[in-house]
């Protein structure tokens, strides 16, 4: 039989959760450098002055621990990840249906759709589309997804090349 697994907790660990350390670098509440000192030295200087004894970089020998307010400190750490999380952006695929005999103004709305997701920072998935006898003229496909590459090389790269999947042919190209 085995003890079950204490449970890890997330975050840095704090006051007496530091264990299997004998001293450490401790920076006090005023963000002063006190250098080494001994684990137990440094607990009782943060629990005199009322305060969490919080271990700020865990790899460095000897660790380094910060006096501060633990709740404050997850708090603000709780924020900083939210506030990350914020600025990403995902990276969506839109896709363009073409068909192989487009007309030329239809041709130019669906380039300046492509165009405005480049800007938005959108992938673009180009199906071109063939139906009953068109499949045995796949060369003209092939050169109306050139025409688009070339059209987009200012503002895209192609990330795969135009090949045939079924009765569709697909190329996506991703902004620069």
């Amino acid at each position: 039989m085995r003890a079950a697994p204490v449970p890890q907790k997330d975050g840095p660990r704090a006051n007496r959760d530091i264990r299997g350390v004998r001293e450490v670098q401790l920076i006090d509440d005023t963000g002063a450098n006190r250098g080494i000192v001994p684990f137990l030295d440094a607990l009782k200087i943060a629990e005199d002055v009322g305060l969490d004894l919080v271990e700020i970089a865990p790899n460095s020998t000897p660790p380094v621990c910060k006096i501060l307010d633990h709740g404050k400190f997850k708090f603000n750490e709780q924020k900083k990840a939210a506030e990350a999380r914020k600025k990403q952006k995902t990276v969506e695929v839109k896709e363009i249906k073409l068909r192989p005999g487009i007309d030329d103004h239809d041709y130019g709305v669906k380039m300046k759709a492509i165009r405005r997701f480049f800007e938005e920072g959108d992938k673009v998935k180009i199906t071109l589309r063939f139906r009953g006898r068109e499949m045995a003229h796949q060369d003209l496909g092939l050169r109306l997804l050139e025409r688009v590459k070339g059209e987009m090389a200012d503002v895209s790269k192609v990330e795969s090349e135009p090949m045939l999947e079924g009765r569709q042919m697909v190329m996506v190209m991703a902004p620069r």
